[in-house]
């Protein structure tokens, strides 16, 4: 039993180490909040919350991906982002004390760490320096939301999927043979959704960069060229 508590604050420390707003503390500091936090594993496809339950809970990734999903008025779920180990969702949804916006969903067999809301306004409380950090991350928040806006009005639809794989390749991606890899799967339609797009658009695009060889695909990786995307985005 005592193993498996200290693995499971292993887990939450390693977490919490990843974050651009927890990562800040130092080891003891994180061992302190650590009990805090909770661990919820989930299955493929499992919902983590739905738009308009409170928002009782900060959430951070700890294993695999999280999908961010809204639902639109004609029924149909529309993906907006893919959260990646170490990184926080719904944080100025909680800090504001409103229901959420969106839903979150596991993509494949995931787990993430929560913490109560009451819980989080005690320990930034307790470490003024996490404030700073939470100010950093909602002005990033707010920089890259306009980016985005700003992407889906005046850039063509290539530009838009080159700079999303780009962004993924970077934030989640690896190395292997020259090329980064997005090491989960990413189906055309969830590209569409991300950039604003048809899927028809999505597919024609994915299959010119493929020609191109700034992208290569395999059943649940794609790896990608990122100075080729780079040098497609200058110009």
């Amino acid at each position: 039993m005592k193993v498996s508590r200290l693995k499971l604050q292993g887990t939450i420390i390693g977490s919490l180490k990843k974050s651009s707003i927890f990562g800040v503390l130092t080891e003891e500091e994180l061992k302190s909040i650590s009990p805090l936090f909770q661990k919820v594993d989930l299955q493929n496809g499992e919902y983590i919350f739905l738009e308009g339950d409170p928002a009782e809970w900060l959430y951070v990734v700890t294993n695999k991906r999280v999908k961010i999903i809204k639902h639109t008025r004609s029924g149909r779920d529309v993906l907006l982002e893919i959260k990646s180990p170490g990184e926080i969702f719904c944080c100025a949804t909680v800090l504001d004390n409103k229901p959420y916006p969106e839903s979150a969903q596991a993509k494949e067999a995931a787990s993430v760490i929560r913490i109560r809301r009451k819980n989080l306004l005690r320990i930034i409380d307790a470490y003024p320096l996490l404030r700073i950090m939470i100010a950093r991350y909602l002005s990033e928040k707010l920089s890259d939301a306009y980016e985005m806006m700003k992407e889906m009005t005046t850039e063509i639809v290539e530009s838009r999927i080159a700079s999303l794989l780009l962004k993924l390749s970077e934030k989640a991606g690896t190395k292997d043979s020259g090329y980064n890899k997005i090491d989960f799967t990413l189906t055309r339609q969830e590209i569409a959704d991300m950039v604003g797009t048809t899927v028809e658009t999505s597919i024609r695009v994915m299959s010119k960069f493929r020609k191109l060889k700034i992208v290569r695909s395999t059943k649940n990786t794609m790896l990608v060229d990122a100075k080729a995307l780079r040098r497609l985005l200058s110009n």
